[in-house]
């Protein structure tokens, strides 16, 4: 698994929130950049992306899964919320 050893220190951000963010215990999310988050458990691992992208109809997330042993990505799914993104990556 991949893991950055500095990814379980920073909070989670998601859009249009400050810093220094809400820390949730499962995961952790850090912004790249205005369209980008890195998931990771808090451990470091890194367990895929969220991308944010516009459409006609407004904003949309889209989630994807790191497979490290593939070393590639598959989506998970495009959601109209962040929220519904994030939930992709929480442990069942």
């Amino acid at each position: 698994m991949t893991t950055l050893a500095f990814v379980g220190d920073l909070p989670l951000i998601r859009p249009g929130q400050r810093r220094p963010g809400r820390r949730q215990p499962d995961l952790a999310l850090v912004q790249l950049h205005d369209e980008l988050w890195r998931v990771t458990r808090p451990d470091g691992d890194v367990l895929g992306y969220i991308e944010q992208f516009r459409v006609r109809e407004g904003l949309r997330y889209r989630a994807k899964r790191l497979l490290v042993l593939q070393r590639r990505f598959i989506v998970m799914g495009e959601f109209w919320s962040i929220d519904d993104a994030i939930e992709c990556f929480r442990p069942s």
